[in-house]
């Protein structure tokens, strides 16, 4: 279980990363936004999803978990200056017990229930299919004589930049007709080509962020910090909602002009440097 709470981490840093340059932030994961069937929803369920994957996918090859190990099924023939070796990790059960783990959550058949599984689905699969080849070189003197390579899991910050895409791009769905007591899922736009198995969907629009709801346990924006140099959605004009926003200066002491000294460490001076902080009113 323990590699399952290392997932919450997972989750919250880069929900951290996401909502700090929108709208909504890290604070709604612990609110009630799983219940709004949005497109921020949909962003929780698949980042969830992929982070006990890839978590669960990783420990394997670590030994950390007794019923798993390396995924030894991925060896394909070795190439003309390298062999397949090492241990590559086990993302065919990470994602196994992904949806026993998450998906059990879920209950009866309605639409909400098929479309939170189609976004947890769609989160682990940016875990499974973003493998990529690992080598090392082995040699005298360092020389690559030889490698010996495995498949690697991406890092979990670049499943989450990639879900981030998702989410910016996430399909506005309606229920379609029942196919063995399920409901399908439906373009809202009937221009629109049916969403892959990649796509996030959604049903409701997104809530109006811009003030306090204690229905989803959002705190609006007012004090949010913000960029008044951005056009984007970090920008103060869109996250401050026309509001406005106060500027105020602080000095923060960072390390500086670092240099390395034989053998062996570096050395830096302290400088107090002035920085300027935007807050939304």
């Amino acid at each position: 279980m323990e590699h399952v709470f290392y997932d919450d981490n997972y989750v919250n840093e880069n929900l951290w990363k996401e909502g700090k340059q929108r709208m909504f932030n890290c604070t709604d994961f612990h609110g009630n936004l799983f219940t709004c069937r949005c497109r921020e929803s949909a962003f929780i369920y698949a980042l969830t999803s992929a982070a006990v994957a890839h978590s669960v996918a990783r420990a394997c090859a670590e030994g950390s978990i007794y019923t798993c190990t390396c995924d030894y099924n991925l060896k394909q023939p070795d190439g003309k200056d390298w062999e397949w070796g090492g241990c590559s990790d086990n993302a065919k059960f990470g994602h196994k017990f992904s949806r026993k783990f998450v998906d059990v959550i879920e209950k009866g058949r309605d639409f909400r229930y098929m479309m939170n599984l189609h976004n947890n689905e769609a989160g682990r699969r940016h875990v499974t299919t973003e493998m990529k080849q690992e080598c090392k070189c082995h040699g005298m003197s360092g020389s690559c004589t030889i490698k010996t390579c495995w498949m690697r899991l991406p890092l979990f910050r670049t499943v989450g930049d990639l879900l981030k895409d998702r989410f910016d791009g996430a399909s506005r769905v309606l229920p379609g007709r029942r196919r063995r007591r399920k409901f399908t899922l439906l373009p809202a736009n009937t221009n629109h080509k049916p969403p892959g198995k990649k796509d996030l969907v959604y049903f409701e629009d997104s809530p109006n962020f811009c003030e306090k709801d204690t229905s989803i346990g959002f705190t609006g924006t007012k004090g949010r910090e913000c960029n008044a140099t951005s056009l984007g959605i970090d920008g103060c004009d869109l996250m401050c909602c026309g509001r406005g926003y106060k500027s105020e200066s602080y000095t923060v002491r960072e390390r500086c002009s670092c240099t390395f000294h034989w053998c062996c460490q570096v050395k830096c001076k302290v400088c107090t440097r002035t920085k300027i902080r935007h807050t939304c009113l």
